[in-house]
């Protein structure tokens, strides 16, 4: 029984170990701490692990929830007022920590979504800021959390230059590595291979599941953690690094690999026959630079093999970049509002369709408590322009845009610049969106649907996956592919 708890070489999960600490303490009034099994999700299982039920892995994941243009092409055309601060008494910048605290204050001023800054005297905690002597690095981050924590925003946030770089490695859907997802033997406590991706470093040279893993560069592996394991295999591309590998009845022997950029795969389809029914099912993780054109991948495919119905399913994923789920809309919609947005001083941006829909299939959604952020844009244009019924659990409420900015010494902010609403208008922030069809799971219901690696999704035993399945052979039968279904 391999416990598989970790990507390695590409990505340990798409909130990182590192960053467990740091997410516990964010995201609403849904603060909900963590266990590593909650957030760690592997690439082939496609799914989240077994977690509490309510808002627990997408509070967690909102990390990366609506991230707007600085990691990603800009969705709409930015308008935005510059603000000015005076500039720092000479000779303040002597600690070079000092710098990085103004930098900071100077987004947060500039492009804060609250003007007023939660009624604070932004000013003069730009002055306490920078009165302050500091003997580390370290102490000037916390000084500035400390000032950041004053806006009562969770999802402006610094970041320091190693929980920065994990966030640049989740929207842009790449990391540095060989391409294993490996685990640990639940009977040997060895590490194990669980799966090598296709065309990966670990493919082309051989590796194969259950191979063991028994040292890295020379360091034994025996009682080493996935977690550990993985940041000693991942690195900077085009490093070698060495493998001491043993397959079942052989010798140990040392694989030699180069590190690569690898793109993490984070949609899984698949045709499946219902009662003679041909269902393109899709599974979206997140909203990472790449999902777009994975989605693009996904649909053509699917349409390929004679799909007449599609299933998209949302559950458990956190959002995203604001510009993925923009254009995975207009996959799905050819005419119709997408989301609009409005910064602090009140300007509007808007995005629709553009008529490049791939298809206009018949369409399910199915999302849950922990649907959050670009997730809610895309089922709001869904659910608002009649395209698809929607079906599960209310969804999060996250209607927050942020931008993501790089810092001089390679840390880096977070800063909410704007709200977002629905096609018909529709503030969710912190309510949701009520799908059509209202279903509810039980904590065993999830738990039992969401362990073993999500085996049991899109199958006979996944109920908001029958649920779709039904309401969509009605409508085929309707010849309605437009309407929602009555509940």
């Amino acid at each position: 029984m391999i416990d598989s708890r970790a990507i390695f070489g590409i990505e340990v999960s798409p909130i990182a170990p590192q960053l467990l600490a740091f997410l516990s303490l964010r995201y609403t009034d849904c603060m909900i701490e963590f266990a590593a099994s909650q957030v760690l999700r592997c690439w082939s299982g496609w799914v989240r692990s077994p977690r509490p039920i309510g808002v627990g892995l997408a509070a967690a994941a909102a990390v990366i929830a609506l991230i707007h243009p600085a990691l990603s092409q800009p969705a709409f055309s930015e308008t935005r007022q510059q603000a000015t601060a005076p500039n720092p008494e000479p000779g303040s910048f002597q600690d070079s920590p000092k710098a990085v605290l103004d930098e900071a204050w100077q987004i947060i001023n500039r492009d804060y979504v609250d003007g007023k800054f939660n009624q604070n005297d932004w000013q003069a905690i730009r002055q306490d800021l920078l009165s302050r002597q500091y003997s580390s690095r370290e102490e000037a981050y916390t000084a500035l959390r400390n000032a950041i924590k004053v806006l009562n925003d969770p999802y402006t946030r610094f970041m320091d230059p190693e929980q920065f770089e994990e966030l640049t490695n989740q929207t842009t859907g790449e990391l540095s590595g060989i391409g294993i997802r490996m685990g640990v033997d639940e009977k040997t406590k060895l590490l194990q291979v669980v799966e090598p991706m296709p065309n990966s470093p670990a493919s082309r040279a051989g590796l194969q599941a259950g191979d063991l893993i028994l040292s890295i560069d020379g360091q034994a592996t025996k009682g080493m953690n996935p977690e550990k394991a993985s940041s000693l295999i991942r690195g900077q591309a085009g490093t070698p690094v060495k493998l001491e590998i043993q397959r079942t009845g052989g010798q140990p022997f040392v694989v030699s690999l180069t590190r690569a950029r690898i793109e993490v795969p984070i949609v899984r389809s698949s045709l499946q026959t219902e009662n003679g029914l041909r269902v393109g099912y899709i599974r979206l993780n997140e909203f990472s630079a790449h999902a777009a054109e994975q989605m693009q991948r996904a649909i053509e495919e699917l349409k390929g093999k004679q799909a007449e119905a599609f299933v998209l399913d949302l559950r458990g994923n956190p959002g995203g970049l604001l510009n993925a789920s923009i254009e995975i809309a207009r996959m799905w919609l050819d005419t119709g509002g997408i989301v609009s947005t409005t910064d602090r001083v009140g300007n509007s941006q808007a995005a629709r369709a553009n008529r490049t829909a791939l298809t206009n299939l018949p369409l399910a959604v199915l999302v849950d408590g922990n649907s959050a952020s670009a997730s809610e844009i895309l089922t709001g244009a869904l659910k608002d322009n009649r395209r698809a019924v929607v079906i599960g659990s209310k969804t999060f409420g996250k209607a927050l845009v942020q931008s993501v900015h790089s810092l001089g010494d390679g840390s880096g902010l977070a800063v909410t610049i704007a709200h977002y609403y629905t096609p018909a208008g529709t503030d969710i922030n912190k309510t949701g969106i009520d799908p059509d069809v209202v279903f509810d799971l039980s904590q065993e219901q999830e738990y039992y649907l969401f362990s073993n690696g999500g085996r049991l999704l899109a199958t006979a035993n996944d109920p908001h996956y029958t649920r779709a399945v039904t309401l969509l052979r009605t409508r085929i039968a309707a010849n309605n592919s437009v309407a929602p279904l009555p509940q």
